[in-house]
């Protein structure tokens, strides 16, 4: 069963942004990471490109330290054990119930919730696809939950995610 349809194309969000240069130390807020973005790129940045570049930084990093939780069932049971940190769930899942579960699990226990837009960019960033010799992603599974049960190491990206969250 498959929640997503196989004609759709897989075009990611913009490249990832980098905040080095001219990043001030220690904890970012979301206004101080939107206006280093806008600095460097030269042209303005929305909010949502921000949190999704700093969310896809989160993701890498919780994917190598094996922190994530993929697919329906390995998140229902990280939801329901309480070891979810974060939640992603795509807005185009065809199935209702899922997507009752999944919001019901995270409201019950209090745990952030995200939606995106395609569950091929969501499989892309979750790390379902194989990379081919030039970096791009190829064979992309799509997925509709993904949960963070494990941030990884502390990154600028995730002190931007929790400061978007508690500002929320």
């Amino acid at each position: 069963m498959s929640d997503a349809g196989d004609d759709i194309q897989v075009d990611a969000p913009a490249a990832e942004v980098e905040v080095a240069a001219e990043a001030p130390k220690g904890k970012m807020s979301v206004e101080d990471a939107l206006q280093v973005c806008s600095l460097q790129s030269g042209t303005p940045q929305s909010l949502s490109t921000v949190i999704f570049a700093k969310f896809q930084q989160v993701l890498k990093n919780a994917l190598v330290h094996d922190g994530l939780a993929r697919g329906l069932r390995e998140a229902a049971k990280a939801l329901d054990k309480r070891q979810a940190h974060l939640c992603v769930l795509v807005e185009t899942c065809t199935e209702a119930e899922y997507i009752k579960l999944i919001e019901a699990l995270c409201a019950e226990h209090k745990i952030n919730l995200i939606k995106v837009g395609d569950a091929k960019v969501l499989g892309t960033w979750a790390g379902l696809c194989k990379i081919d010799r030039e970096g791009n992603p190829r064979k992309v599974v799509g997925c509709s939950c993904v949960v963070v049960k494990e941030y990884g190491v502390e990154s600028e990206g995730l002190h931007v995610l929790l400061d978007y969250f508690k500002n929320r």
